[in-house]
C-alpha cells in the first residue's frame, strides 16, 4: 500500500466559553463604547421598583449638575415616563420604521428631554418569543455613538426589566461601570439578587463591570438584605422607605421631585442625592461570591 498517504483531520478546536460556563450570550461590538460618561445598570426582581429608582436617581444626578441619560430596557417602555410624562417611542420600533436603516434617523426620533434636562431613550424589546434583548440593547448604543450622543453625557444609567436570567438583558453589564441591585428585605427579591450577583461575576470575566451596591427599597428594616451582604460580599448603599407617596408619585407620571415638598418627601431627596454624589465619587469594587439556591433557603428560610 505504498504511496497512500493518510489524510490529516484537522479539527475545529472548541471555544472558549465567555462570560462563565455554559454561557450562550450575546456579545456586544467590542468597537462601540461609551466614551468618558459614567455608566450604571440597575438591575432587581421585577416589580421591585427599578424604573422608579432610575427615574429618581437620574434626576439626582441631573441636579447636583450631571447631564444624564436614561436608557429603558424593557418591552413595556415605560422606564422614563414620569420623566417625560408619556410612552415615548422605542429604538426598536423607529428602526422598524425605517426597515432597519439607521442612518436615516435623527437622535429626536428616538431621544427625548425629560424633567430637569434628563435625556430619554427606551429600547424596547423584541416581539414576544421572538428576537434578543441584547441586539436591542446593542442598536440602542450604537445609534447613540453614532449621533454623538454619549459625547456630551456625564452619566448613563441603564434601567433593565427583572431578573437576569439570559445574556440578551444582560447585555448592559457589558457597558456599565457599576451595577446597582434594588432589593427588598424579603426572600423573593434576595432570591433575584443572588442571581444578578452571580449574572455580574461572570461578565466581570471579560467586562470592566462590578457590583456598586444595594439599593434597599420599600423596607423599613434591612436585616435579611445585611445577612445576604454578608454572606456574599455586597453592601447596602441607600435606603428608600416604603411611603404611598413614592406610588402616588407613578400615578401621576412624576418623579419624586416634582411632589409637595413634605418632610418625608424631602428626606427621601436627600436620600437620592446623597446617592447620586457617592456613586459619581466612585465607588469601590466589591469582590462577591453567590450562593447556590439551596443555601439562600438555608440563610434566609427557616429560623
Amino acid at each position: 500500500m505504498s504511496g497512500l498517504v493518510t489524510p490529516i483531520v484537522i479539527r475545529n478546536p472548541v471555544p472558549r466559553r465567555a462570560d462563565g460556563e455554559g454561557s450562550v450570550q450575546v456579545r456586544m461590538d467590542a468597537s462601540i463604547d461609551t466614551g468618558s460618561a459614567k455608566v450604571f445598570a440597575v438591575y432587581g426582581k421585577g416589580g421591585i421598583g427599578k424604573s422608579t429608582t432610575s427615574s429618581n436617581l437620574s434626576v439626582a444626578f441631573s441636579k447636583i449638575g450631571k447631564r444624564v441619560l436614561q436608557i429603558g430596557c424593557d418591552p413595556k417602555h415605560d422606564s422614563t415616563f414620569t420623566l417625560t410624562k408619556s410612552l415615548i417611542p422605542t429604538v426598536i420600533d423607529v428602526l422598524e420604521g425605517v426597515n432597519f436603516h439607521g442612518e436615516e434617523l435623527r437622535p429626536e426620533d428616538f431621544v427625548f428631554e425629560g424633567y430637569n434636562g434628563v435625556m430619554c431613550v427606551e429600547a424596547g424589546g423584541p416581539p414576544a418569543g421572538t428576537g434578543c434583548g441584547g441586539y436591542v440593547v446593542g442598536q440602542t448604543v450604537k445609534l447613540l455613538k453614532e449621533h454623538h450622543l454619549l459625547d456630551e453625557t456625564d452619566v448613563v444609567i441603564f434601567d433593565v426589566l427583572g431578573d437576569v436570567v439570559c445574556g440578551g438583558f444582560a447585555a448592559p453589564l457589558q457597558y456599565a461601570e457599576r451595577a446597582l441591585i434594588v432589593a427588598a428585605n424579603d426572600f423573593d427579591s434576595i432570591f433575584a439578587m443572588n442571581r444578578i450577583v452571580a449574572a455580574i461575576k461572570a461578565k466581570s470575566k471579560n467586562y470592566d463591570v462590578r457590583i456598586g451596591g444595594v439599593i434597599a427599597n420599600r423596607s423599613a428594616d434591612v436585616d435579611q438584605i445585611e445577612r445576604f451582604n454578608k454572606a456574599v460580599g455586597t453592601s447596602t448603599i441607600a435606603r428608600l422607605p416604603d411611603l404611598d407617596v413614592i406610588r402616588r408619585s407613578r400615578l401621576k407620571k412624576s418623579t419624586l421631585f416634582e411632589m409637595e415638598a413634605t418632610p418625608e418627601v424631602l428626606a427621601v431627596q436627600r436620600e437620592y442625592i446623597r446617592l447620586a454624589q457617592h456613586l459619581w465619587d466612585g465607588t469601590e469594587p466589591l469582590l462577591v461570591s453567590p450562593l447556590k439556591d439551596r443555601e439562600i433557603f438555608d440563610l434566609l428560610g427557616f429560623d
